[in-house]
């Protein structure tokens, strides 16, 4: 890597991209974002860099914008807890995955790191952290962007080993600034923060700084083996201790109230039936209360070893964000 080699940025009017574009940018390399037809700017317009269009369904839109570029970060993807139909979902994060990482190759993209995310890995059977190891079976994907994510990174894999250099990443759960959106973890904090949860489930889940995030995906481009996984996490927390660190940290008293998930089922189900009904995105679902009853730690052993990749406490990621959300007007 040289100082002003472009990079291709996909997603980066979203959370996790905008971040590893900063990161770029920092590191000395010249940046070029993507954005779609009909998209929202996002992050795009305070990023300041050059905008391409690109599409990962019009695979016309790929050379153009691969153009020139030494390495690919493909972060873009279709991420939704519940979607009306999931062959779309697997249309973007499947198919438009592999067909833009085949067209880097072809134009002669050196080496790309692919996002993946934790929800394409295993889990323990009793919460101990999981790493790229843990053995994979059926039911720990659930729902339909686990299932896209897992199967998208099994054929991203196998690129790999068939001679292109890809590097995969998997983050946990990112916090910090620029959560847009949000992302239902960004949400969940602000609603937190608000007052606005009186109650919580017994879950567990790894939370890492966007930021120390970005700075993996750089890590992986220069560290990171061909077809090689590298999980990138940081703090795990049961749901209670990170309600606890948003409440110490807004002046809030933190919930105390454990909610059983077995009597909510019935309820989601119903949720689910009319959100079939009216497009709208339920506030639960069947499969969002069976993700709940796994406890999501994760182990970043070897990116820590095999990278360098050193994240911060997850007590400072809930601050940055915080305080990004409190500039941005949404805890007045």
């Amino acid at each position: 890597m040289a100082q002003g080699d472009l990079a291709l940025v996909t997603g980066a009017s979203g959370f996790v991209g905008a971040a590893v574009a900063r990161a770029l940018t920092k590191a000395g390399l010249q940046v070029r974002v993507t954005t779609r037809a009909g998209q929202a700017d996002g992050n795009l317009a305070a990023l300041g860099l050059e905008t391409v269009r690109l599409d990962l369904n019009d695979p016309d839109s790929f050379a153009p914008a691969l153009a020139g570029c030494r390495y690919l970060f493909h972060v873009a993807a279709d991420y939704r807890l519940w979607v009306p139909d999931e062959s779309a979902m697997r249309r973007v994060n499947i198919d438009g995955s592999l067909a833009l990482l085949r067209a880097a190759a072809q134009t002669g993209v050196e080496r790309s790191v692919y996002t993946s995310s934790v929800a394409a890995l295993g889990l323990t059977d009793d919460g101990t952290p999981a790493d790229e190891t843990t053995p994979i079976r059926p039911e720990h994907h659930v729902g339909a962007y686990k299932r896209s994510k897992y199967d998208a990174e099994a054929a991203v894999r196998a690129l790999a080993e068939a001679g292109q250099e890809i590097v995969i990443v998997n983050p946990s759960t990112p916090v910090g600034p620029g959560d847009v959106k949000p992302t239902p973890t960004g949400q969940t904090i602000l609603d937190a923060a608000r007052g606005r949860i009186p109650a919580y489930v017994n879950t567990g889940l790894n939370i890492v700084h966007v930021d120390d995030v970005a700075t993996g995906h750089l890590l992986a481009l220069e560290k990171g083996v061909r077809g090689q996984s590298y999980i990138l996490g940081a703090e795990n927390m049961m749901l209670r201790d990170l309600l606890a660190l948003i409440a110490s940290q807004t002046g809030r008293a933190a919930p105390r109230i454990r909610l059983p998930i077995t009597p909510l089922v019935p309820l989601a189900w119903v949720m689910e039936r009319v959100a079939e009904r009216t497009g709208k995105t339920p506030l639960m679902t069947p499969d969002i209360l069976k993700m709940a009853r796994k406890t999501m730690f994760f182990s970043s052993a070897r990116a820590r070893r095999e990278l360098g990749y050193n994240p911060r406490p997850a007590a400072l990621a809930v601050r940055d964000a915080l305080s990004w959300f409190r500039a941005q007007g949404k805890l007045a």
